[in-house]
């Protein structure tokens, strides 16, 4: 089969483009958050192709005044990944590496037309690799970059203008194989808890980028993470990776989630930087799909579906599974060796799953 990607030199190996690999969990998927510098609106997109469940789907929520308010879309593929539209919502890649554009035509109340420039080139993070026994669970490469946004969001007849100067974010691109859609109905034995401890915290600074991640296993090993910082316009060769770095969370009490936190982590000459974080607003990431009971991605909704969900991010019950993942938007602050400080705003994302011995998590859900 034939399809629009194969017009261009994209190939990887002999068939056609729309074939990706055998694992039925392939996936390619765009996601975007956009914050004022205060805080006080954020916004998350999500757009992901399927090639082997032949579906693609999308998702744009926008959390102000305390309720999120959220806007899902799923359609059939056709095998046609080139295709970046489902629905009223389309992704456009304007400039590759450098700026896209999301468009969302007045899907159920909800519009926008926003811009992302890049701030830097996107840092290439290390492939993850996990196995839950001997089944692959994921295998993924992710790029990621901060930028600014232009352009506007209207919600229910509300106009939110988003100009370059105020609005800061990030976008990531990340393919692979990762658990999607239906479960597997034979899982692996003997069955173990479920285990995933994972911190993601790209963060905006008046004139550069600082980013850290990190996955951990049970006892605390950590199987994967990376810390670089970016100075505005940097290029491939200008983004700096720096070592040991070292996130020290503090929980809500009874919860699993982050209080307060403080990163530190030292650079080409051996110098300590700290990054405290102080964390703002509750963004769910089930209202751009992950982990959501009804439009997970990849999930089958028929040949087309929307739909619309508001909630209010606080006042629902952080031990239900599928508000275990956030993004919690943070005032920074960066400690330099030279005394010097500066302040800026990110994002805490965190899923925490099953146990942490540093943490005292045993079980599941436990705190």
């Amino acid at each position: 089969m034939l399809t629009w990607g194969d017009e261009y030199p994209i190939h990887q190996t002999p068939e056609p483009v729309w074939v990706a690999g055998s694992d039925r969990n392939f996936y390619d998927r765009y996601f975007f958050n956009g914050y004022s510098k205060d805080g006080s609106v954020l916004f998350g997109a999500a757009f992901g192709v399927y090639p082997h469940l032949n579906i693609k789907d999308g998702a744009f929520s926008v959390l102000k005044d305390g309720v999120q308010k959220s806007v899902h879309l799923s359609r059939i593929l056709n095998f046609e990944r080139m295709d970046t539209r489902v629905g009223p919502m389309s992704i456009e890649v304007v400039q590759p590496l450098q700026s896209v554009r999301i468009k969302l035509d007045d899907a159920e109340g909800i519009s926008a037309d926003l811009t992302f420039e890049g701030r830097h080139f996107p840092v290439e993070e290390p492939r993850f690799t996990r196995r839950n026994g001997s089944r692959m669970m994921m295998d993924v490469t992710r790029m990621t970059q901060n930028g600014r946004w232009s352009g506007s969001i209207t919600v229910d007849g509300d106009t939110i203008e988003i100009s370059s100067d105020n609005f800061w974010g990030t976008r990531d691109r990340s393919w692979g194989v990762r658990p999607l859609g239906a479960q597997d109905p034979q899982p692996v034995v003997p069955q173990q808890l479920p285990q995933f401890y994972w911190i993601w915290t790209p963060m905006n600074f008046p004139n550069a980028s600082v980013y850290f991640h990190v996955n951990e296993d049970r006892h605390g090993d950590r199987w994967n993470t990376r810390s670089v910082f970016a100075m505005d316009g940097a290029g491939a060769d200008g983004l700096t990776h720096l070592a040991n770095p070292v996130i020290k969370p503090e929980f809500e009490a009874g919860t699993r989630r982050v209080r307060s936190a403080v990163l530190t982590a030292s650079d080409a000459h051996g110098r300590e930087h700290r990054i405290i974080y102080e964390p703002i607003a509750t963004f769910q990431m089930k209202g751009i799909g992950y982990g959501h009971p009804e439009w997970g991605h990849a999930a089958w909704k028929g040949e087309y579906a929307i739909g619309r969900e508001d909630f209010k991010p606080l006042a629902m019950p952080w031990k239900q599974p599928d508000n275990l993942h956030i993004q919690a938007i943070s005032k920074v602050r960066h400690e330099g060796p030279d005394g010097q400080g500066s302040e800026g705003i990110g994002a805490l994302e965190q899923l925490f799953i099953g146990p942490h011995d540093a943490s005292g998590w045993k079980d599941m859900l436990d705190a």
